[in-house]
């Protein structure tokens, strides 16, 4: 069989040999397609996971009690724990802001044998149903490994806007929630904006108070024994000791309208009701205000549909931003995983920059030439097209972990090259060959061990690309680019490398020979021309 590729091998290459010309065209062409596709390749960050995890936030209106948040979410959990996936769910009330209005809820699904659909399509099956509930919204994202910062938010990434004027920041956040809702390539896009919250204030009647004689003390003392929380005790048992706290029954903590039943303490006879020298007023309140750095901050977060790329989605965000029209004194970014994504994008051109240099130093100095590092470097293209054709093909994001394998390739395909010309040019020397005979001879001799390493490290990639299991989907973007890069770049640098090889050789000639004239001509120059007559 190897005697076959052999042969086969050597009619290619010495076709190739005879025209030069269209396989240094072939080779400028990866170059070019190359670029375009890395142009057009799906931008991501961290692969989506699948762990075995979910995790959950409940939003419900602002003006929610605490006894009708917990029905709602015990409903909503109910919902997610009827879904075959599902293994276990925990879930409370409450959130860090200290609101009722929000809760946290954790899914457990069961292990990924025993399920037929990923954690993002489990998602997407319990949207329907759980938009049943009204009156309360659940956002679920798929827990990560890894993730970068951001604020506790109800989907995986977040797009902040900051202003000094909080007036402005209320007035224009709710409209770019409203624009980004309608966005195909965002679901579960919320706001932590919690401006719309219900508040009773009880407007005194000073005079009337006075008459009646009832004091501001009394009326603050009553309304704290009511409503706050008073520890009017301390019980202690045997093991430990419980604090007793005065306050009215649960169902007159309902409603605003409990007010106008209670009776406050007066100095001039009995008790008298609340209502008779105070009135009652209801008007919105914010919640909280969150806070970045020192300005006040609203966050909207969002999911990604399955399919849709973070740089995709990143970019329709953008133009939403645009088409909305915020004013500049509001500072709109990404934040958490979608900002180090937008970092991350920004560098990547720099980074396989760096490594191409790094590569082409060391070369140069080993080759003591400037000449057959680029030789090596033309290699790289072809790796480069089959590592981003292979992304496409698969239907995956061209991220980070993609990106170390890219830059892996760089080590891996210019080997072939590295036998090709060391070969070459040892042979040259010693045997006083042409270029074409010695690139030739290297070519052949070389072919074993060139199909050897790469066969090994492309079956060693392998287990990486078709990998299942909890966590397969980090190192499948890996493996895949190794081996789309490896399986173009080995068809390609085979016949490629020889005339690049020649093609160089013939420059550095030409370089050499013009230098060399332009030595003769400077050394004839300085040479001063002969004066006077000759002496007989």
């Amino acid at each position: 069989a190897f005697e076959w590729m052999l042969g086969t091998y050597d009619r290619g290459l010495r076709w190739v040999l005879r025209h030069q010309a269209v396989m240094f065209a072939a080779t400028a062409a990866t170059f070019f397609l190359s670029v375009y596709l890395y142009v057009v390749v799906p931008k991501g960050f961290f692969p989506q996971q699948d762990t075995g995890r979910l995790s959950g936030t409940i939003q419900a209106a602002e003006d929610i009690s605490f006894a009708a948040m917990a029905q709602k979410q015990r409903e909503l959990c109910a919902i997610v724990m009827a879904d075959p996936a599902v293994d276990s769910v925990t879930s409370f009330v409450g959130s860090g802001a200290g609101s009722t209005n929000t809760g946290r809820l954790f899914v457990s699904l069961k292990p990924r044998a025993e399920r037929d659909l990923s954690a993002d399509r489990v998602i997407a099956r319990l949207r329907r149903p759980l938009s049943s509930v009204p009156g309360a919204t659940l956002y679920l994202q798929a827990v990560q490994d890894v993730r970068m910062g951001g604020r506790l938010a109800g989907a995986q990434y977040q797009y902040s806007l900051q202003s000094a004027d909080l007036a402005e920041l209320t007035t224009w956040a709710p409209r770019l929630l409203r624009n980004l809702r309608t966005v195909p390539e965002l679901r579960d896009v919320s706001s932590d904006q919690l401006n719309h919250g219900l508040q009773s204030t009880v407007v005194i009647d000073r005079d009337t108070a006075s008459r009646l004689g009832v004091s501001l003390q009394a009326i603050d003392d009553t309304l704290y024994d009511a409503f706050g929380q008073r520890q009017v005790a301390t019980q202690y048992l045997e093991m430990n000791q419980h604090h007793v706290v005065l306050e009215v029954l649960p169902q007159f903590r309902q409603n605003p309208g409990a007010l106008k039943q209670i009776y406050v303490r007066s100095s001039k006879g009995p008790d008298v009701p609340l209502s008779a020298f105070a009135r009652f007023e209801q008007t919105n309140t914010t919640l909280a205000v969150n806070h970045q750095g020192q300005f006040p901050a609203v966050t909207l977060s969002f999911n990604l549909p399955p399919g849709v790329a973070l740089g995709d989605a990143t970019a329709a965000i953008e133009a939403a931003k645009r088409e909305v029209g915020l004013p500049a004194t509001i500072h709109a970014d990404f934040a958490g995983t979608a900002a180090a994504f937008r970092a991350s994008l920004a560098n990547e051109p720099l980074l396989i920059l760096a490594a191409l240099i790094t590569v082409y130093v060391t070369l140069g100095v080993l080759y003591e030439s400037y000449i057959h590092p680029l030789t090596i470097l033309s290699t790289l293209p072809s790796a480069g097209v089959g590592a981003l054709l292979a992304l496409l093909t698969t239907g995956t994001e061209f991220g980070v972990i993609a990106l170390v394998g890219v830059i892996l390739l760089v080590g891996i395909v210019k080997k072939n090259a590295i036998m090709m010309i060391d070969f070459a040019l040892d042979v040259e020397r010693r045997e006083g060959l042409t270029s074409e005979e010695a690139i030739y001879k290297a070519c052949r001799l070389r072919f074993r061990p060139i199909m050897m390493t790469t066969l090994a490290a492309l079956f060693g990639s392998l287990p990486l690309a078709l990998g299942t299991g909890t966590g397969s989907e980090l190192r499948r973007p890996l493996g895949i680019a190794i081996v789309g890069g490896l399986l173009v770049s080995q068809m390609l640098t085979l016949f490629t490398t020889p005339v690049v090889y020649l093609v160089f050789e013939r420059v550095q000639a030409w370089v050499s020979l013009t230098a060399l004239r332009t030595g003769i001509n400077a050394a004839r120059a300085r040479v001063p021309a002969p004066t006077g007559r000759i002496a007989r």
